[in-house]
């Protein structure tokens, strides 16, 4: 079973600070009723014994994954974790606990074995005391607020490839298990109405993946290149959607922008925004008035027109026939504007000043196979 408390006043995160905590932390500040407790490295025991007798939930995340010493493992994995469970036994307070475990728990290391430790702690003040309690043994966690060099492989790519700088591949084909951040918050948040997937006192995340370093490095890479190519991959795959989020996160502050490649002539400008093998591409124009651009016509692609500065007339014909069709557009009552294949079409800047248009084709242009043919649409 779940924990199941439907009606918490008050949550305690210990380790508040880590990545977990700041993503779990931040998630239940969006709850009306909840007020978080917040522990960290630097409160006093004293401080600590407060908030464990106020809260109505734990979830204790803190611990040490990087000492400088492996004792250091066993004073904050284990030490910690048996003094929080004593005061909660002195005190006579069967309160819930959520525990963030590793899968190095399995392995005969320091520590995986402080984390083994401390989950027995937990399970004997369980059997002791009837507290409610649920062990999530957590593979490698990624995603957005992550420290490189320190949380994951995944940060340290991240960081390291946002800056132009060397990262290091032991074992190209060595195979990583991942879990993304907001599926861990989801689930641990599940516990607040009782419906956290657990048994025998451990929980599961539902969803996990399995990548090689050589993989992880190579679509991270691709993710870097999207500023000269402007190609986004394919964000339906859920991976590479969660993975592509946690690069961004690490762009430096002072580079959050690119400057877009300009094409320039007497008609006024043009640039790509942004393709796609799944969408197609986007590209923006500013036409001088009185300008016409397009007389053309597809035989497959498809495209989409949306004028979002000044007044502009898209004209269509059908090949073979002589009636023209005009539709009038203007950013004071924006519309969407469907180029049918068949039709030869342009668009012209009909007002007194210039006119900016989105457009979006199907298909990225492939100058090989341009699917482009001039015909005049007022022939």
């Amino acid at each position: 079973m779940s924990i199941g408390l439907k009606k918490i006043k008050k949550v305690l995160v210990t380790g508040y600070q880590g990545f977990l905590g700041k993503n779990l932390c931040t998630a239940l500040s969006l709850r009306e009723n909840v007020q978080v407790l917040q522990i960290g490295s630097s409160h006093t025991v004293d401080q600590l014994h407060e908030a464990l007798a106020q809260a109505d939930l734990i979830y204790h995340l803190a611990g040490v994954n990087r000492p400088e010493s492996p004792e250091e493992f066993v004073r904050g994995n284990v030490d910690l974790t048996a003094s929080m469970t004593s005061f909660l036994e002195r005190t006579n307070q069967p309160t819930p606990i959520i525990f963030s475990s590793s899968i190095q728990a399995d392995l005969d290391n320091p520590y995986g074995r402080s984390k083994r430790m401390a989950e027995s702690v937990l399970l004997d003040h369980s059997k002791a005391t009837q507290a409610k309690i649920c062990i999530y043994r957590f593979p490698n966690i990624f995603g957005k607020w992550s420290r490189p060099d320190y949380n994951t492989v995944v940060a340290t790519f991240c960081y390291n490839i946002a800056r132009d700088l060397e990262i290091t591949i032991g074992d190209p084909d060595k195979v990583l298990e991942l879990v993304y951040i907001d599926d861990v918050v989801v689930e641990l948040l599940r516990h607040l109405e009782g419906h956290a997937h657990q048994a025998d006192g451990y929980g599961s995340i539902q969803r996990t993946f399995r990548v090689t370093l050589g993989e992880l490095a190579s679509k991270i890479r691709s993710f870097r290149e999207i500023r000269d190519s402007l190609l986004i991959p394919d964000l339906s795959e859920v991976f590479t959607r969660f993975l592509h989020a946690t690069y961004l996160s690490f762009l430096p502050s002072d580079g959050f922008g690119s400057h877009v490649k300009l094409f320039k002539d007497d008609r006024g400008w043009l640039f790509e925004l942004i393709k796609s093998d799944q969408f197609g591409q986007i590209f923006v124009s500013k036409t001088h008035p009185g300008i016409t651009r397009g007389n053309h016509f597809h035989n497959s692609k498809i495209e989409k027109f949306c004028v979002i500065q000044g007044r502009g007339t898209i004209r269509f014909r059908l090949m073979g026939e002589k009636d023209v069709i005009s539709y009038h557009v203007n950013d004071g009552s924006i519309s969407i504007v469907d180029i049918p294949p068949g039709y030869t079409h342009s668009i012209e800047n009909s007002g007194s000043e210039e006119m900016i248009c989105l457009f979006w084709a199907n298909t990225i242009f492939d100058p090989k196979n341009p699917d482009t043919f001039y015909r005049e649409v007022q022939a």
